[in-house]
């Protein structure tokens, strides 16, 4: 299905980088740790002494966010800069690669020190039933991205245009309406001056919903391979995988405070996190980032293969839309091309971290697909 040079060539591309995650992984949870049980958590919060609660908790959690990004940022730039300038497929210069970096810091510095905020704030407001009070606010903020991502997040890394070929969006447009999910318009994203891979996809909710192709994607793409692309995104939205999504996202939050309230139950706990007065305390920062990662690392293989079922899914309608399997099999094998997909990656790699399924099952799911169809 693949040639061997291209399976190579993908293998050759991709292990170092899984390898350089791996270690990021490794030291990110080393040093929270540390933060958590250990001396850095105090040399970092001590400075900030005599600061409201809140401060303490914003500047707490930033410092350490800006530690964690500190020791990596060596690793981002050889595995998000260099290697990828290497293999060509980088079209940033420096100064783009650095601003990208500085604005994804800010913004997740924001989230997590305002969802930080409002962790210790509730139970300080509320010392019985801060793990209700402290759900509800992390449930909001979730809902609030999911809503404002498109309009407040996404512009702060690309600009945003609608299809410049009216007979394209025509095209795009009744392939919508044929699929009874109207849609306003598909816009493109200057992916181009970025990166030479290629990607699309849905996002936002409600009024903010929105189909987004890269302009990478259309520069290769053919027509029928476009709206092939388009009905994969639309079997998103028909299937509501986005707020699917997020409502998993809030209980997954919801089990996160469940399992810091039950932990810090243990005073013997709440003393070797430096944290006497439990969740309230802005000490406990670093354990909750420590508890949030630690659960994200075990929930990984369940998230991820929920991901590859909904991509079927979406993969299963977007065929049974535009019944070509020719265009289904070209545009994956063009992607594959473009972003160099690994074609055969290790399993446990596969099982934890692969969103989608690999270009090869997508293509014998679809042809498997087909044949029971009656399509050619």
């Amino acid at each position: 299905m693949f040639g061997s040079e291209q399976v190579a060539r993908a293998r050759r591309y991709h292990r170092p980088l899984y390898g350089v995650a791996l270690v990021r992984l490794a030291l990110d949870l080393l040093v929270l740790a540390l933060a958590a049980f250990g001396p850095l958590g105090r040399w970092l919060l001590d400075p900030l002494s005599g600061w409201p609660w809140w401060a303490q908790t914003a500047g707490f959690t930033a410092l350490i966010d800006a530690l964690t990004t500190a020791l990596g940022l060596p690793l981002a730039i050889w595995a998000g800069f260099l290697r990828e300038r290497n293999w060509g497929f980088s079209t940033q210069n420096p100064g783009g690669f650095a601003a990208d970096r500085a604005k994804g810091f800010l913004l997740a510095v924001a989230i997590s020190a305002a969802a930080m905020v409002g962790l210790v704030g509730s139970a300080r407001s509320l010392p019985r039933a801060w793990p209700v009070a402290a759900g509800l606010v992390g449930a909001g903020l979730l809902l609030a991205l999911a809503f404002l991502g498109p309009l407040l997040v996404e512009p702060l890394f690309n600009r945003f245009v609608p299809v410049a070929d009216a007979e394209l969006a025509s095209e795009l447009g009744a392939l919508a309406r044929r699929a009874q999910l109207p849609i306003k318009e598909v816009l493109v994203a200057d992916a181009s001056r970025r990166t030479r891979k290629s990607n699309a996809y849905v996002s936002g909710l409600g009024a903010t919903r929105r189909l987004v192709l890269y302009d990478t994607l259309l520069a290769r793409a053919t027509r029928p391979e476009i709206g092939l692309v388009l009905a994969h995104e639309l079997g998103h939205r028909r299937a509501r995988h986005l707020i699917k999504g997020v409502l998993l996202s809030m209980a997954g939050l919801a089990g996160f405070v469940a399992v810091l309230w039950a932990l810090l139950r243990w005073a013997a706990l709440r003393d070797a996190a430096g944290a006497p007065g439990g969740a309230g305390d802005p000490r406990v920062v670093a354990f909750a980032l420590l508890l949030a990662a630690s659960l994200q690392v075990l929930s990984a293989p369940l998230g991820s293969a929920l991901s590859r079922s909904w991509e079927r899914e979406a993969d299963r309608f977007s065929l049974e839309l535009t019944g070509d399997l020719d265009a289904f099999e070209s545009v994956h094998r063009s992607l594959a091309e473009a972003n160099l997909a690994d074609i055969d990656p290790p399993r446990p790699i596969y099982l934890a971290l692969f969103s989608h399924p690999t270009p090869a099952e997508r293509i014998a799911a679809a042809r498997r697909l087909a044949a029971s169809a009656g399509l050619t």
